[in-house]
């Protein structure tokens, strides 16, 4: 009643009287007095104030279920799901900078409303976005990705193979799956090494123009293996590989297997592998690498997931290895990781085998909080 005597006031005396009346009585009030589903939905267990937001409210917690759904819709039509992740990871962030939410702040009884309202704005909007077929295009932000979508018989080739790549992975069993979409995802960071892609950030398309042909020879490649599988997913993906070369390649191949046995793909994904060093013998060798990986889901920085797969422990404030466990700081979605590592080969008669089998101990890390 408070709240409606002072509007019913403020009418009288002008607009921004009636803003600032409106703020006053929120001020007043608490979260749970302002989000009818605060209690019911016990959103006070939420520790992120976007999110509490979404569960305390119903018409924003309605668009967050759409928008769950439009997301997932385009991660099924995606081989590639990392770098859908990371940007919608970047997405949030950017979100809630613009609606006014700083880190895990409260917000503010009298903020509530605006911020709501531009959280439901924002949300709307970016369903509308993502149901639009061209966003896979208008959304990279990799040299390659960037390439291909301005060249369209590469894009279309790309949507050949995606299409046909999803298909193969339906056929498989959930743990399965994740394990082709992550070999996917490896073939990617090959074809870019090949092409000549990596470390090309800053430099135009029209300088680029001589990887086309490269690329367009690896669309043309994997579209007939995909093809010539005959809808068997076990003739592309499960298989154990060895290299033809130690290199960067063939560590690429090294971390995806540590990876794979270490159910990580759920938690972490390799974002680029870059050589740095190498020593070979007749039958073996060791080559030394940079790894950069991209958080996919929260973990603890100091736990067997943070070890077992980006090499060690981590101490999120300084972004830098961690000797000891006992931080409970936890990744968040989008963080990347940097580690040097040395991997080891023997050459076999089908190729190269790495003889690591672990990411730990590494050489150099670095932890950084956003893409």
């Amino acid at each position: 009643m408070r709240a409606f005597a002072l509007a019913i006031v403020a009418i009288g005396i002008g607009l921004a009287q009636l803003a600032h009346a409106d703020n006053t009585a929120d001020s007043n009030r608490s979260i749970t007095d302002i989000l009818p589903l605060f209690v019911q939905n016990h959103c006070e267990d939420i520790k992120a104030p976007a999110d509490q937001l979404f569960c305390g409210d119903p018409e924003l917690g309605a668009a967050g279920v759409k928008l769950n759904r439009a997301i997932a819709e385009r991660l099924n039509r995606l081989p590639n799901r990392r770098l859908a992740i990371e940007e919608n990871a970047e997405w949030i962030r950017d979100r809630s900078s613009s609606c006014g939410i700083l880190g895990r702040q409260p917000i503010k009884p009298e903020d509530i409303k605006p911020v709501r309202n531009c959280l439901l704005k924002e949300t709307e909007e970016r369903i509308d976005i993502l149901v639009d077929p061209n966003f896979d295009c208008l959304a990279v932000h990799t040299t390659a990705g960037l390439l291909i979508c301005s060249e369209a018989s590469l894009a279309l080739a790309k949507e050949e193979l995606n299409e046909l790549v999803v298909g193969l992975i339906a056929r498989l069993k959930e743990n399965e799956a994740k394990e082709a979409f992550s070999e996917f995802d490896r073939w990617t960071r090959e074809r870019d090494r090949k092409c000549n892609l990596e470390g090309k950030d800053n430099v135009p398309l029209q300088e680029l123009t001589p990887s086309e042909n490269c690329l367009a020879d690896y669309f043309d490649r994997k579209i007939a293996e995909a093809t010539a599988a005959k809808g068997d997913p076990k003739k592309i993906f499960g298989r154990q590989l060895m290299s033809p070369v130690p290199n960067a390649d063939a560590v690429d191949l090294c971390v995806a297997q540590i990876h794979s046995a270490g159910a990580c793909g759920d938690f972490v994904a390799v974002d680029r592998v870059v050589q740095i060093g190498s020593s070979q013998t007749d039958d073996s060798a060791q080559i030394t690498s940079g790894i950069e990986m991209v958080v996919l889901s929260p973990f603890t920085a100091c736990s067997p997931i943070a070890s077992g797969c980006t090499g060690t422990c981590w101490d999120l404030k300084l972004g830098k290895p961690k000797s000891a466990p006992g931080s409970r700081e936890q990744f968040q979605v989008g963080y990347r990781v940097r580690i040097e590592k040395s991997f080891t080969f023997q050459k076999n008669d089908g190729g190269w085998r790495c003889n690591s089998t672990a990411i730990q101990p590494v050489e150099v890390g670095v932890a950084l909080s956003g893409p």
